[in-house]
């Protein structure tokens, strides 16, 4: 009883830590040396959140903040009774970190209990960086800011010093105190320890949850310009039609933080030849596969553009990705600018972009806005809008608008949490341009739900956004109990189980249901090792009322298909230095069968300088009576890192579709944290394994060189 009025005290009393300042920042090496850390605020311990929250552990962990007037210092200190079994698995900037000992940090800078920057480092130095949009969501880590790192061995575990600097970060500045959490993940044991709020409900960047960081209001962000030119050279040939061209390219961002909270940026002659190649994938439906946005000058500030909640993939309506990419082509953008950041309880975020003109693709301008208002921590309401079409000439046709509203809580029947959301939006006056949604979840570890329901008119067209499937209502819906045993043999071995199912209602404008999907869960479980188990049945209808070319040469005709589909995977433990991903989906499909096979293997040495991995991925069946459907994707990646600022990626894919193979090699320098080198590699080669001797005949070659260096004053 003692210990639960304890705990709910915590929950509701977050703890608070001063930052030390300094006139002498430490030396970044890694150490944590006791004269160089004197007079910062300390925290003495972290408590363990997963797997039994507020129990002892052994993995103390000390903490130290200073601050001067351009940066922000945090030192871990990290005891490890066992510092041999210290993971790591790898070197590189935002490396996979779930199979890997590592601290974060989570910043809550402008006060609004809902988005901020997450920072974490692995015991080899290793770097990621994230934004926060909200409390349940994955992070973004595909952001880059400039910070550094250092982290060094000793006999009773390992430490690391991080330095963020002030002009990383767009904060509040009237004094007033940001959110705060630290994380700690032993990924043997799959120990997570945290600072605030060490609960199963609530992940480390659950923001609304977050302590409290004082004594901040020291930090300056200068005269708030910065300057970040490029120098591209690019060498491109297309075989068969000449020699190679050399070419040389320059471009620059220029920023300028209006105020501390609100930053404005200038691009021209944007540039993205450094951006990381996309992974193939196959396509069983009739409707289009979605592919993340890389590009850092649209990841900066992507966060705040998030609108309304639980939409997922079913409707984005500003996806970046359609601003400078028509049909997979770049389109060059000549100038560009972007203004992010907040104002008193406004959140604002607008960005304007004059693409070339190219073959096939006019020049436009594109345009898309998003404004919101916390009328409290936990409810935000807000509008967002665009305006052209990157495919072509923009006219006043080629707007959309939209406005939601979502209020989330942590402290819904004591410690629980809840979100509630509604969304509508509009791309021209008639109803078949209008769509509209409604969710609740509620995403909590024991138990977890929500019940959602979208409408999407027949004529709704973001020209800047993603809807892949329009003319359609979905209602959604799943519940699941996911209980943690304690006892016996079960609990030695399982550590959750998951016990439910979701499902899925697709509904036309005409009222005829196109797709239904039920997904119960028979076997889900993950095991205290960290391996887990699925295996589901999963009945399926779908409606079809137009032909669909599934494959080349196999069309569907038009009419219902009712189906069963059998599923199972195992996935081991990402701790592990062989880590083995496989999955089998069998049964009936459409009118006949289809088989699909997925298995990865990933190995790591002890070291985390090398990652070799092999991916595959098959579909195999009959529709049709006779009509066979064969498609593959092979994929190999490797890394290798000398260091946390050295590393080179590289990626070769083949698709039994295309019947192309590609390479993509990228090495990455950081020379210094706002110094950075690339050189990337393309090579395309086209119909493969069409002749009996496998010739490779050779499509396109290019070869990238690129600087960027960023000057802040």
């Amino acid at each position: 009883m003692f210990l639960y009025l304890a705990g709910a005290f915590a929950l509701a009393q977050p703890p608070e830590v001063r930052v030390g300042v300094t006139q002498r920042p430490p030396k970044l090496d890694g150490k944590i040396n006791p004269q160089e850390w004197a007079g910062a605020g300390i925290i003495t311990d972290l408590t363990q959140a997963d797997p039994k929250p507020g129990q002892p552990h052994a993995f103390r962990t000390r903490v130290y903040l200073l601050a001067d007037r351009d940066h922000l210092y945090i030192g871990f200190h990290c005891v490890d009774p066992e510092p041999g079994r210290i993971a790591v698995h790898t070197r590189a900037r935002d490396g996979e970190f779930s199979g890997d000992d590592h601290v974060g940090i989570f910043l809550d800078t402008y006060g609004d209990r809902r988005t901020g920057y997450g920072f974490r480092v692995n015991a080899a130095g290793a770097r990621q960086d994230a934004l926060i949009a909200g409390a349940t969501d994955e992070l973004s880590t595909d952001w880059n800011g400039i910070w550094d790192a250092h982290t060094a061995r000793h006999a009773d575990g390992w430490s690391a010093e991080v330095v963020i600097p002030a002009r990383t970060l767009n904060f509040r500045h009237d004094g007033g105190a940001w959110g705060l959490n630290f994380v700690r993940w032993i990924a043997r044991e799959r120990v997570r320890l945290t600072w605030s709020s060490p609960v199963l409900d609530a992940m480390a960047w659950d923001m609304s949850r977050a302590g409290t960081l004082t004594g901040v209001e020291g930090l300056q962000q200068g005269r708030g310009l910065e300057l970040t030119p490029y120098l591209l050279g690019r060498a491109p040939v297309a075989f068969g039609q000449g020699r190679r061209a050399y070419q040389m390219a320059g471009g620059a961002d220029f920023g300028w933080r209006i105020t501390p909270q609100l930053s404005a940026v200038i691009t021209g002659n944007t540039d993205f030849a450094d951006t990381e190649a996309d992974l193939r994938q196959v396509n069983t439906t009739r409707f289009p596969l979605f592919f993340p946005e890389r590009r850092q000058f649209f990841l900066e500030g992507s966060n705040q553009f998030e609108f309304g909640l639980g939409l997922g993939q079913n409707f984005i309506p500003f996806f970046s990705r359609r601003v400078g990419l028509v049909d997979g082509q770049q389109v060059p953008i000549d100038v560009g600018a972007r203004l992010l950041g907040r104002a008193g309880n406004w959140n604002v975020a607008l960005l304007n972009v004059q693409t070339r003109a190219i073959a096939n693709v006019a020049a436009t301008n594109l345009t898309a806005g998003r404004v919101s208002y916390d009328v409290t921590p936990e409810f935000r309401v807000g509008g967002l809008f665009t305006h052209g079409d990157p495919a072509e000439a923009s006219d006043r046709n080629d707007s959309l608008y939209g406005t939601d509203a979502v209020y989330r809580t942590s402290k819904f029947r004591g410690n629980k949490n809840l979100q509630v959301g509604a969304w509508v939006a509009q791309s021209g006056r008639s109803r078949g341009q209008s769509g509209w949604g409604a969710s609740v979840e509620y995403p909590n570890d024991r138990w977890f739900g929500y019940a959602r329901v979208s409408h999407f008119g027949d004529n709704l067209e973001p020209k800047m956004g993603f809807l892949p499937r329009a003319g359609v209502t979905r209602y959604e819906g799943a519940g699941f109990w996911q209980p943690r045993p304690r006892r016996g043999r079960w609990g030695r071995w399982v550590r959750q189980s998951y016990h439910g199912a979701e499902s899925e209602f697709v509904v036309n404008t005409a009222g005829k249901l196109e797709t239904l999907v039920i997904r119960p869960s028979l076997i889900d479980m993950e095991f205290q090792s960290g391996d887990s188990l699925t295996v589901s049945l999963s009945p399926r209808y779908e409606f079809l009322p137009v032909p669909f070319a599934i494959a080349d040469g196999v069309v569907l005709a038009p009419g219902s298909y009712p189906f069963l589909r059998q599923f199972a995977g195992w996935e081991s433990s990402r701790f592990r230095a062989v880590r083995v991903q496989a999955s089998v989906e069998r049964g009936s499909f459409y009118n006949g069968h289809l088989d699909q096979y997925l298995a990865d293997v990933n190995w790591t040495d002890p070291h985390g300088r090398l990652q070799l991995s092999v991916s595959a991925e098959i579909n195999s069946g009959r529709l049709n009576g006779d009509q066979a459907i064969v498609q593959r994707v092979w994929q190999t990646r490797n890394v290798w890192s000398l260091n946390a600022n050295l590393s080179m990626v590289s990626l070769f894919q083949y698709d039994s579709v295309s019947r192309q193979l590609g390479g993509n090699t990228r090495l990455q320098w950081f020379q210094r944290p706002n110094v950075e080198w690339s050189a990337v590699w393309n090579r395309g080669w086209r119909q493969m394994l069409r002749t009996r001797d496998l010739t490779l005949a050779p499509d396109a070659e290019t070869f990238v060189v690129k600087l960027r260096y960023t000057l802040r004053r």
